[in-house]
Protein backbone atom coordinates (compact mmCIF):
# COMPACT_ATOMS: atom_id res chain seq x y z
CA UNK A 1 0.00 0.00 0.00
CA UNK A 2 1.44 3.31 -0.96
CA UNK A 3 2.25 5.05 2.47
CA UNK A 4 1.04 8.55 1.57
CA UNK A 5 -2.44 6.88 2.00
CA UNK A 6 -2.03 5.53 5.32
CA UNK A 7 -0.64 8.84 6.44
CA UNK A 8 -3.69 10.92 4.98
CA UNK A 9 -6.30 7.97 6.11
CA UNK A 10 -8.27 9.93 8.72
CA UNK A 11 -10.88 6.91 8.71
CA UNK A 12 -11.34 3.29 7.21
CA UNK A 13 -14.26 2.24 5.79
CA UNK A 14 -14.26 -0.97 5.75
CA UNK A 15 -16.50 -3.64 3.65
CA UNK A 16 -17.38 -7.37 5.84
CA UNK A 17 -17.55 -10.10 3.25
CA UNK A 18 -14.10 -11.18 2.10
CA UNK A 19 -12.14 -8.26 4.06
CA UNK A 20 -13.04 -8.67 7.96
CA UNK A 21 -14.69 -11.92 7.54
CA UNK A 22 -14.63 -14.93 5.39
CA UNK A 23 -16.91 -15.47 2.47
CA UNK A 24 -17.74 -19.30 3.55
CA UNK A 25 -18.90 -17.93 6.97
CA UNK A 26 -21.82 -15.87 4.97
CA UNK A 27 -22.90 -17.93 2.56
CA UNK A 28 -22.07 -21.80 4.43
CA UNK A 29 -23.31 -20.42 8.08
CA UNK A 30 -25.32 -16.98 7.89
CA UNK A 31 -27.59 -17.50 4.27
CA UNK A 32 -28.27 -21.16 5.53
CA UNK A 33 -29.60 -20.37 9.05
CA UNK A 34 -31.82 -17.53 7.52
CA UNK A 35 -33.53 -20.04 5.14
CA UNK A 36 -33.64 -22.74 7.86
CA UNK A 37 -35.63 -19.97 9.87
CA UNK A 38 -37.67 -17.78 8.10
CA UNK A 39 -40.68 -19.80 8.27
CA UNK A 40 -40.51 -20.44 11.75
CA UNK A 41 -39.85 -16.77 11.87
CA UNK A 42 -42.57 -15.15 9.72
CA UNK A 43 -45.08 -17.47 11.78
CA UNK A 44 -44.01 -15.80 15.22
CA UNK A 45 -43.19 -12.45 13.90
CA UNK A 46 -44.73 -11.90 10.49
CA UNK A 47 -47.26 -9.61 11.80
CA UNK A 48 -44.83 -7.21 13.71
CA UNK A 49 -44.45 -3.58 12.28
CA UNK A 50 -40.89 -3.52 11.47
CA UNK A 51 -41.36 -7.04 9.76
CA UNK A 52 -44.42 -5.95 7.71
CA UNK A 53 -42.15 -2.99 6.69
CA UNK A 54 -39.81 -5.36 4.91
CA UNK A 55 -42.44 -7.15 3.71
CA UNK A 56 -43.89 -4.45 2.06
CA UNK A 57 -40.45 -3.63 0.13
CA UNK A 58 -40.07 -6.94 -1.06
CA UNK A 59 -43.85 -7.34 -2.35
CA UNK A 60 -42.71 -3.73 -4.17
CA UNK A 61 -39.72 -5.51 -5.47
CA UNK A 62 -41.33 -8.73 -6.61
CA UNK A 63 -44.24 -6.28 -8.30
CA UNK A 64 -40.95 -4.77 -10.22
CA UNK A 65 -39.50 -8.58 -10.75
CA UNK A 66 -42.91 -9.39 -12.44
CA UNK A 67 -43.10 -5.94 -14.57
CA UNK A 68 -39.92 -6.82 -15.91
CA UNK A 69 -40.71 -10.68 -16.75
CA UNK A 70 -38.65 -12.19 -14.26
CA UNK A 71 -39.14 -15.98 -13.67
CA UNK A 72 -39.42 -15.22 -10.27
CA UNK A 73 -41.72 -17.81 -7.75
CA UNK A 74 -45.26 -17.04 -7.30
CA UNK A 75 -46.20 -14.82 -3.91
CA UNK A 76 -49.95 -15.13 -3.54
CA UNK A 77 -52.09 -13.93 -0.70
CA UNK A 78 -51.53 -11.89 2.17
CA UNK A 79 -50.49 -13.78 5.07
CA UNK A 80 -46.33 -13.67 5.56
CA UNK A 81 -45.78 -16.96 4.75
CA UNK A 82 -46.55 -16.16 1.13
CA UNK A 83 -43.50 -14.16 0.99
CA UNK A 84 -41.34 -17.80 1.39
CA UNK A 85 -40.45 -18.71 -2.00
CA UNK A 86 -39.80 -15.34 -3.14
CA UNK A 87 -36.99 -14.99 0.00
CA UNK A 88 -35.59 -17.71 -0.90
CA UNK A 89 -35.48 -17.30 -4.56
CA UNK A 90 -33.54 -13.71 -3.37
CA UNK A 91 -31.47 -15.54 -0.85
CA UNK A 92 -30.00 -17.68 -3.25
CA UNK A 93 -29.13 -15.73 -5.99
CA UNK A 94 -27.76 -13.17 -3.26
CA UNK A 95 -29.81 -10.53 -4.29
CA UNK A 96 -28.31 -6.92 -2.37
CA UNK A 97 -32.22 -6.30 -1.26
CA UNK A 98 -32.61 -3.46 1.38
CA UNK A 99 -36.08 -5.56 2.58
CA UNK A 100 -34.19 -9.07 2.24
CA UNK A 101 -31.26 -8.23 4.61
CA UNK A 102 -33.16 -6.08 7.30
CA UNK A 103 -34.77 -9.45 7.20
CA UNK A 104 -32.37 -11.20 7.25
CA UNK A 105 -30.95 -9.34 10.28
CA UNK A 106 -34.03 -9.47 12.55
CA UNK A 107 -33.51 -13.52 11.55
CA UNK A 108 -29.66 -13.66 12.71
CA UNK A 109 -30.27 -11.84 16.10
CA UNK A 110 -31.90 -14.46 17.95
CA UNK A 111 -29.05 -17.26 16.41
CA UNK A 112 -26.56 -14.67 18.25
CA UNK A 113 -28.20 -14.03 21.44
CA UNK A 114 -28.74 -17.74 21.91
CA UNK A 115 -25.22 -18.89 20.57
CA UNK A 116 -26.22 -20.34 18.07
CA UNK A 117 -23.96 -18.23 15.59
CA UNK A 118 -21.19 -16.98 16.68
CA UNK A 119 -19.16 -14.65 14.31
CA UNK A 120 -16.17 -15.42 11.94
CA UNK A 121 -13.11 -12.87 11.56
CA UNK A 122 -10.34 -13.08 10.25
CA UNK A 123 -7.23 -13.16 12.80
CA UNK A 124 -6.03 -9.85 12.03
CA UNK A 125 -9.07 -7.83 12.73
CA UNK A 126 -9.29 -7.19 16.00
CA UNK A 127 -5.38 -6.12 16.60
CA UNK A 128 -5.96 -3.67 13.18
CA UNK A 129 -9.21 -2.24 15.15
CA UNK A 130 -6.99 -1.98 18.28
CA UNK A 131 -4.40 0.00 16.00
CA UNK A 132 -6.09 2.11 14.31
CA UNK A 133 -8.10 3.11 17.21
CA UNK A 134 -4.90 4.05 18.94
CA UNK A 135 -3.59 6.60 16.16
CA UNK A 136 -7.42 8.08 16.61
CA UNK A 137 -8.40 7.18 13.16
CA UNK A 138 -11.81 5.89 12.83
CA UNK A 139 -13.61 3.08 11.89
CA UNK A 140 -16.86 2.48 9.63
CA UNK A 141 -18.81 -0.48 7.46
CA UNK A 142 -20.34 -0.07 4.91
CA UNK A 143 -21.95 -3.67 3.49
CA UNK A 144 -24.39 -4.50 1.60
CA UNK A 145 -26.58 -6.53 4.99
CA UNK A 146 -28.50 -4.38 7.04
CA UNK A 147 -26.74 -2.11 9.75
CA UNK A 148 -28.13 -4.30 12.27
CA UNK A 149 -26.96 -7.67 11.05
CA UNK A 150 -23.21 -5.99 10.55
CA UNK A 151 -23.86 -4.59 14.39
CA UNK A 152 -24.31 -8.58 15.52
CA UNK A 153 -21.37 -9.67 13.28
CA UNK A 154 -19.41 -7.22 15.25
CA UNK A 155 -20.64 -7.76 18.96
CA UNK A 156 -21.15 -11.70 18.56
CA UNK A 157 -17.10 -12.52 17.57
CA UNK A 158 -15.24 -15.03 18.15
CA UNK A 159 -12.65 -12.70 19.83
CA UNK A 160 -15.55 -10.90 21.71
CA UNK A 161 -17.29 -7.78 21.50
CA UNK A 162 -15.56 -5.51 18.75
CA UNK A 163 -18.55 -2.91 18.70
CA UNK A 164 -16.39 -0.26 20.77
CA UNK A 165 -13.98 0.29 17.67
CA UNK A 166 -16.46 0.79 15.49
CA UNK A 167 -17.86 4.49 14.72
CA UNK A 168 -20.89 3.76 12.69
CA UNK A 169 -22.70 1.24 10.16
CA UNK A 170 -23.65 2.14 6.63
CA UNK A 171 -25.90 -0.41 3.93
CA UNK A 172 -28.00 -0.19 1.43
CA UNK A 173 -30.06 2.34 2.27
CA UNK A 174 -27.07 5.20 1.50
CA UNK A 175 -27.20 3.35 -1.98
CA UNK A 176 -25.38 0.86 -4.23
CA UNK A 177 -22.22 -0.10 -2.94
CA UNK A 178 -21.43 0.57 -6.53
CA UNK A 179 -22.89 3.66 -6.95
CA UNK A 180 -20.57 6.81 -6.81
CA UNK A 181 -22.97 8.64 -4.69
CA UNK A 182 -23.49 6.02 -1.82
CA UNK A 183 -19.50 7.08 -1.13
CA UNK A 184 -20.21 10.83 -1.34
CA UNK A 185 -23.54 10.63 1.06
CA UNK A 186 -21.34 8.49 3.81
CA UNK A 187 -18.46 10.76 3.50
CA UNK A 188 -20.72 13.21 4.00
CA UNK A 189 -22.39 11.65 6.89
CA UNK A 190 -18.84 11.11 8.43
CA UNK A 191 -18.07 14.95 8.24
CA UNK A 192 -14.60 14.22 6.43
CA UNK A 193 -13.55 15.05 2.69
CA UNK A 194 -13.69 11.90 0.69
CA UNK A 195 -9.61 12.06 0.08
CA UNK A 196 -9.56 11.22 4.27
CA UNK A 197 -11.21 7.80 3.89
CA UNK A 198 -9.92 4.94 2.76
CA UNK A 199 -12.38 2.60 1.76
CA UNK A 200 -11.25 -1.34 1.40
CA UNK A 201 -13.10 -4.25 -0.39
CA UNK A 202 -12.71 -7.30 -2.30
CA UNK A 203 -15.30 -6.23 -5.39
CA UNK A 204 -13.55 -4.44 -7.83
CA UNK A 205 -16.57 -2.38 -8.78
CA UNK A 206 -17.03 -1.05 -5.22
CA UNK A 207 -13.38 0.15 -5.68
CA UNK A 208 -13.86 2.12 -8.45
CA UNK A 209 -16.71 4.19 -7.28
CA UNK A 210 -15.20 4.65 -3.98
CA UNK A 211 -12.40 6.06 -6.14
CA UNK A 212 -14.48 8.30 -8.32
CA UNK A 213 -16.24 9.41 -5.26
CA UNK A 214 -12.57 10.60 -4.10
CA UNK A 215 -11.76 8.13 -2.00
CA UNK A 216 -8.43 5.82 -1.25
CA UNK A 217 -8.68 2.44 -2.26
CA UNK A 218 -7.52 -1.52 -1.25
CA UNK A 219 -8.14 -4.85 -2.88
CA UNK A 220 -9.09 -7.29 -0.37
CA UNK A 221 -7.43 -10.35 -1.80
CA UNK A 222 -8.45 -12.96 1.23
CA UNK A 223 -7.86 -16.60 1.42
CA UNK A 224 -11.72 -17.91 -0.24
CA UNK A 225 -12.65 -15.12 -2.26
CA UNK A 226 -13.80 -15.40 -6.00
CA UNK A 227 -12.11 -12.30 -7.00
CA UNK A 228 -7.72 -12.16 -7.30
CA UNK A 229 -8.04 -9.88 -10.15
CA UNK A 230 -7.37 -6.73 -8.36
CA UNK A 231 -7.70 -4.90 -11.96
CA UNK A 232 -4.81 -2.16 -10.87
CA UNK A 233 -6.00 -1.74 -7.61
CA UNK A 234 -3.31 -1.73 -4.45
CA UNK A 235 -3.77 -5.24 -2.59
CA UNK A 236 -4.19 -6.07 0.65
CA UNK A 237 -3.51 -9.18 2.25
CA UNK A 238 -3.94 -8.82 5.64
CA UNK A 239 -5.14 -5.58 7.68
CA UNK A 240 -1.54 -6.02 9.62
CA UNK A 241 -0.11 -4.09 6.21
CA UNK A 242 -1.98 -1.09 7.24
CA UNK A 243 -0.42 0.13 9.52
Amino acid sequence: MPEQDVHQAKVLLLDIEGTTTPVAYVFEVLFPYAKEHLTAFLKVQGQDEQVQRDLNQLRQEYQVDCAQGFAVPLWQGGIPDAAIPYIEYLIAIDRKSTGLKSLQGKIWHQGYRDGTLQSSLFADVKPALERWTAANQRIYIFSSGSVQAQHLLFRYTQFGDLTPYISGYFDTQMGSKKAEDSYCRIAEAIGVAPQEILFISDVVDELQAAQSAGMQTLFSLRPGNAAIDSEGFPVMRSFAEVS
